[in-house]
């Protein structure tokens, strides 16, 4: 009897393939074309979370469509008036530009926090309801906190973990030294984005979400060993 594969399955497969050509490419074959298909690589990461997402009701397009929108704004600040984030400007190998910012990283921010809201709401449900248990806390607020805390930690760490690389790369480029701000800035705004996530009433079980962050920082992690110093 043939077992069947399920979507999960398949979309994992294909980001590990195209994060593995990706990474050959980058590291073995300085290739500009590989390079330049970057954001298709996102795009494609992006169709695949959409695939694998269960129910998408209105509250899931409204979460994306306000965190792509928020990631895009506060770009938009830091790239025209360095309030936030530091000094620090977009390469061309992100694509189309509006005012000096990606329109793609719109969707990388949605990317980005919708992987680390899904895998922390997937891996510490099982503690949050044994801690509350044991504390008589109740379950919904400790969850909360575990989210929108937890999850922003976990932004801020792979965007601590894609800077060098990203740099490297020509995604963007900052004056000087990557600022201790920038990361201070990135919980803020992922804080606010991970409140979001949580009071959305959307299906949060999705494996290959979890799946395509630790495909992404295995992916990182290899790029910033081999291409830093």
């Amino acid at each position: 009897m043939a077992t069947k594969i399920s979507r999960y399955q398949v979309a994992t497969a294909i980001a590990v393939l195209f994060h593995c050509v990706g990474f050959v490419g980058i590291v073995f074959f300085k290739s500009d074309l590989i390079l330049q298909s970057t954001v298709i690589n996102l795009l494609l990461m992006f169709v695949l979370l959409l695939w694998t997402q269960q129910n998408k009701n209105a509250a899931f397009w409204i979460f994306l469509l306000l965190t792509a929108a928020i990631g895009i704004v506060v770009e938009m600040i830091g790239v025209n008036t360095k309030l936030l984030f530091g000094s620090y400007s977009y390469g061309k190998v992100l694509g189309y530009q509006y005012r000096n910012v990606p329109l793609v990283i719109g969707i990388n921010w949605f990317i980005i926090i919708y992987c680390c809201g899904i895998s922390i709401n997937t891996l510490l449900t099982k503690a949050i309801d044994k801690l509350a248990a044991e504390t008589a806390t109740p379950p919904l607020k400790l969850k909360m906190l575990s989210v929108i805390v937890d999850g922003a930690t976990l932004a801020v760490l792979f965007d601590w973990l894609m800077e060098p690389a990203a740099v490297q790369l020509g995604y963007w480029k900052w004056e000087g030294e990557i600022p201790f701000y920038n990361y201070l800035c990135w919980f803020i705004v992922s804080m606010l984005l991970m409140l979001l996530f949580h009071f959305s009433a959307f299906h949060k079980r999705n494996k290959f979400a979890v799946h395509l962050l630790m495909i992404q920082v295995m992916f990182f992690l290899l790029l910033r060993t081999f291409l830093t110093d």
